[in-house]
């Protein structure tokens, strides 16, 4: 689908008790990429799927960078307050709860952005493989939400002090965190899975 501002997949959910996630691809991927993983780990679950707006060398990204590990903070603002947008367009449209966001790489890093600039757009999220996307000016109001953050122990894409910084913002904003380093790199395992889907188990 083309509306709403993004090219997008919606899924409405096949069992009644189960969240709405917001699934945001990694750097090449795009609204079909996370689709088969999010429907393993937590089937029957609604799933909202956009395609990010931004391209790399032809590679779909949810906001720019200058370099890897280096964020075009700008950009990345006005990319945050677009998603922002088409999550509240998207739960009128299809008559949605608060989605959950379930990122990966750069989407995890874009979801991590939206918890820090409007916090009650999402009612959790899951990052995996999320660094710190920018210094908020103020703490946000996070009392509360769950947040579950996997980083892979040799990830050379995201740095341990900028993943254990956002941990500690996180934490600070009263986050119900969970955060985990894995014996992985960038690239998500079984285990990642399998945490994923227990912490997504008990929400609604």
């Amino acid at each position: 689908m083309t509306d709403l501002g993004f090219i997008h997949r919606f899924i409405p959910a096949s069992a009644p008790d189960r969240p709405t996630l917001l699934l945001l691809h990694g750097t090449g991927g795009d609204e079909n990429d996370l689709i088969p993983l999010a429907q393993r780990i937590a089937p029957g679950a609604g799933l909202l799927s956009p395609r990010g707006k931004v391209l790399e060398n032809g590679m779909p990204r949810f906001f720019r960078r200058l370099a890897e590990g280096v964020f075009d903070l700008e950009d990345l603002k006005v990319r945050t307050a677009e998603l922002i947008e088409f999550i509240a367009a998207a739960r009128k449209a299809y008559d949605l709860p608060k989605p959950i966001a379930l990122g990966f790489s750069n989407g995890a890093n874009i979801a991590a952005s939206i918890l820090l600039t409007k916090p009650d757009a999402l009612a959790g999220a899951a990052l995996l493989r999320a660094m710190l996307p920018l210094e908020p000016p103020a703490l946000p109001n996070l009392k509360d939400v769950p947040v579950l953050l996997l980083s892979g122990a040799s990830d050379p894409m995201m740095p341990a002090a900028a993943r254990e910084r956002l941990a500690a913002v996180l934490e600070k904003s009263g986050a119900r965190l969970l955060h985990e380093t894995l014996p992985a790199g960038h690239n998500l395992t079984q285990q990642d899975l399998a945490l994923t889907a227990r912490w997504l188990e008990p929400l609604k």
